[in-house]
């Protein structure tokens, strides 16, 4: 059955200044990695053998009602503002209506230059793509809003980083892409005409219930402080939260340099282009509440009452903190068994981060056996920890079942950095066991199942990641 997918374009429909189509360069001889068939008929893409997935998703045909096009956006990157970025190595192949009802867009990632590839390749190497295509799948299963992968194919062809590698491209879903910094470049020219066009596309695609400007902002808001907090509750840090990759829908979006702790330390940087720690895993939520000031500042322009549209702006930024802090508290008292959540329970939350961060316990570890002989382990000096649960078990004695919802709120799984980088080079080998493994296992990363014990174990010392790169 030939492969087809029902592309249902209304981005590609926006002026012309939003974007720049135009066709993935072909590659020389690809072939498929993975296929995510599950998400194919979430989707409801039907048919296709191999082949022909591997040349839809390697760009090199384009599918039937397929309008290829590089977005246009710009953005902060750590801090510092870039006029303007873009996809520059990235082209949205259109949009499809799922199953479900939602509106999602497919995209090939390492598909070839664009112009806004900024003299860059426009390629990907293989170990990006398998490190995204395997974290943004575990965080769907995490139940954390994230974008999904769809396909991922090796392109045939090598690709120069520091040294040469095999090249790949990943086809990626997200119910748009549509970032920060999709805002930030129409406000800075001050195209206020573009930037209401967006705004209005943005709200009824992504949050048809509000209106105007402080009605989205405040939606947004909303969504990212539900996000940040579901990422720190299974230990991940993001890496690089420019604005760039800061997502208007909510969802988890470009899987560069991220990483899941293994030691607890609030402090913890994996990214390698973090030199300043801006990005650590403790900074999260205030680098969100940062973020959707920049939002709120582009929107400003397109409120017609100056002073009480910025007053009003501020006081949505400034209540985001709370929110947030509401969220992480619900998020970590469901992990220690507490579902009637009062507020000096956050005392007994953070003595036990203490305790972590001072003992060194494993973040994912500590959470899943926490009452166990298995979770006390985890401490350098466990007679710390004996003195928290003493006063943890009195406080839990009070919940209806507390076991069961830290079963359902601590995952026993997560990618961490040593399998990925294990993965890796097992598939530069030509090896692709461990990943289809790794992948399995993920799956189901809240069931306890010896089969997968292995890829519990924090790692030793020698298999330690102590930096991730983007992979650009």
């Amino acid at each position: 059955m030939t492969l087809s997918i029902p592309f249902d374009n209304t981005y590609a429909n926006l002026p012309t200044n939003f974007y720049s189509k135009l066709t993935a360069k072909t590659v020389s001889d690809p072939s498929l990695i993975a296929y995510n068939s599950p998400l194919a008929i979430e989707l409801g893409i039907t048919g296709g053998n191999d082949r022909e997935l591997t040349e839809i998703f390697s760009g090199n045909k384009i599918a039937i009602g397929s309008d290829p096009l590089a977005q246009l956006y710009s953005g902060h990157q750590f801090g510092q503002y870039n006029p303007q970025l873009g996809d520059g190595r990235a082209l949205l192949l259109g949009e499809t209506i799922g199953s479900d009802g939602l509106r999602r867009d497919i995209q090939l990632k390492g598909s070839g230059p664009t112009p806004y590839s900024r003299s860059g390749d426009g390629r990907a190497w293989l170990g990006p793509i398998l490190r995204e295509y395997v974290v943004s799948e575990a965080m769907h299963a995490l139940g954390i809003p994230t974008t999904r992968a769809l396909a991922a194919v090796l392109s045939g062809e090598t690709v120069l980083r520091e040294k040469l590698f095999p090249g790949a491209i990943l086809t990626r879903v997200a119910s748009s892409h549509i970032r920060i910094g999709t805002f930030q470049v129409y406000a800075a020219q001050r195209d206020w005409s573009s930037l209401k066009t967006l705004l209005d596309y943005a709200i009824a695609r992504h949050y048809p219930h509000v209106e105007g400007p402080l009605g989205f902002l405040e939606a947004v808001i909303k969504s990212q402080a539900a996000l940040i907090p579901k990422w720190m509750g299974v230990g991940f840090i993001h890496g690089v939260m420019n604005t760039d990759n800061c997502q208007v829908a909510g969802e988890t979006i470009d899987y560069g340099p991220c990483a899941f702790m293994d030691r607890y330390n609030p402090m913890q940087v994996y990214s390698s282009i973090d030199r300043m720690g801006r990005y650590a895993y403790s900074t999260q939520p205030d680098i969100i509440v940062w973020n959707m000031a920049q939002l709120a500042t582009a929107l400003v322009p397109l409120m017609p009452d100056g002073d009480e549209a910025v007053e009003a702006f501020t006081k949505a930024i400034h209540a985001m903190p709370r929110l947030i802090n509401q969220n992480w508290r619900t998020i970590f008292a469901a992990k220690i068994g507490i579902s009637a959540v009062h507020p000096e329970d956050e005392r007994l939350i953070n003595a036990l981060l203490t305790l972590m961060t001072d003992g060194q316990a494993d973040f994912t570890n500590t959470f899943a056996d926490l009452g166990s002989t298995s979770a006390r382990e985890q401490f350098i000096e466990p007679k710390k920890y004996d003195m928290w649960e003493i006063e943890w078990q009195k406080r839990i004695a009070t919940e209806k079942d507390p076991h069961t919802l830290m079963a359902k709120s601590n995952p026993v799984l997560v990618p961490r950095n040593h399998r990925i980088e294990e993965i890796i080079l097992a598939a530069l080998m030509g090896d692709y066991a461990p990943f289809q493994r790794l992948q399995i296992a993920l799956n189901a990363p809240f069931e306890k199942n010896s089969e997968f014990s292995d890829l519990r174990r924090p790692p030793s010392v020698a298999q330690e990641v102590k930096a991730t790169f983007c992979g650009t």
